[in-house]
C-alpha cells in the first residue's frame, strides 16, 4: 500500500523530471541550429581568408574575427563585449540566445560563407549581414514554428 502523499510526491517529481528533460532537449535543438551551417562557414573562411603561411594562433584569430562579425551583425556586440557585460553568465552569447536568434544566426553563417566566396570585405559583409539580421528577426520573433522550439528569452 502506497500512501497518497507519497504517490502525489512521485507524480510531481516525475513531472518535474520530464519538464527538465524537455527543457534540455529544446536547448539542444536550438543550440544545434547554429551548428548546421558551421562547416559551410568555416570551410569558406579556411579556403578564402586564411593564407597558408599563417601560424595556428593567427588562424584562430581569423576564425574569431569572423565569429565576432556574426555576433556584431546579430547582437550588436562582440563575444568579449558580452562577456565583460555579463561576468556572472556561464558560456557565451550564443548559449543564452533565444530560438529566433539561433535560427537567424544559422542563416547568417550561410550567408557570410557566400559573401566570403564572393570576395566581399568585412565592412561590406557586416553591413549586409546586419540588414539581413534585422529583417529576419522581425519575421522570426512572430513565427510559430520558431516559437515551438521554445526556450528562454524568446520574447526578447
Amino acid at each position: 500500500w502506497i500512501s497518497p502523499q507519497f504517490k502525489l510526491y512521485l507524480i510531481k517529481e516525475f513531472q518535474r523530471l520530464k519538464d527538465e528533460e524537455l527543457k534540455q532537449l529544446g536547448w539542444d535543438i536550438r543550440r544545434n541550429l547554429t551548428k548546421i551551417n558551421y562547416r559551410i562557414h568555416t570551410d569558406a573562411i579556411r579556403e578564402h581568408l586564411i593564407p597558408v603561411e599563417l601560424s595556428r594562433e593567427q588562424i584562430n584569430l581569423v576564425y574569431a574575427s569572423e565569429a565576432d562579425l556574426l555576433n556584431m551583425a546579430l547582437f550588436g556586440k562582440t563575444a568579449k563585449q558580452w562577456r565583460d557585460e555579463n561576468p556572472a553568465e556561464k558560456g557565451n552569447i550564443r548559449d543564452v540566445a533565444n530560438a529566433s536568434q539561433l535560427v537567424c544566426l544559422a542563416n547568417l553563417e550561410n550567408l557570410n560563407a557566400h559573401f566570403i566566396q564572393e570576395g566581399l570585405g568585412q565592412p561590406e559583409r557586416l553591413a549586409r549581414l546586419n540588414q539581413t539580421a534585422i529583417q529576419q528577426m522581425r519575421l522570426l520573433v512572430e513565427d510559430r514554428a520558431v516559437k515551438k522550439l521554445g526556450g528562454k528569452n524568446d520574447e526578447e
